[in-house]
């Protein structure tokens, strides 16, 4: 399997030993990202659905990066450590994607995410 690593200076640079990105057969596999601007390098505060777009900028320039867009995306995991934004994470998802054309999702309750922020959104995208 020839497999090739992605990064893009609009998004943030990873935390840990792993790369934003990885294309293998034809399909972009994305580190889950976290409202992390690029540009500070500082988690975005305030409000929730804010975060959630940053999220969203993030994976955009990732997949732009790869040659590819969020029209291609084939899943979407997102892990919150509050289900009670499960409303505010379709808001967003419905600002960026066609709903009769989504991909498919699974949205993940966890007891913490990395910085200490509260959603964390990974995709697959078709090249």
């Amino acid at each position: 399997m020839e497999r090739h690593v992605i990064t893009d200076a609009h998004a943030p640079n990873p935390i840990g030993s792993y790369n934003q990105a990885v294309i293998a057969n034809g399909f972009v596999f994305t580190a889950g990202q976290i409202a992390i601007d690029p540009d500070t390098n500082k988690l975005i505060e305030g409000d929730f659905k804010d975060r959630v777009v940053q999220v969203f900028k993030n994976l955009s320039a990732i997949l732009e990066r790869a040659g590819t867009d969020l029209s291609k995306v084939a899943k979407f995991t997102v892990f919150l450590t509050d289900m009670t934004h499960y409303g505010a994470v379709n808001e967003v998802f419905n600002e960026y994607l066609i709903e009769d054309d989504a991909p498919a999702r699974s949205l993940v309750a966890v007891s913490g995410l990395p910085a200490g922020t509260d959603v964390e959104i990974e995709c697959i995208a078709a090249l």
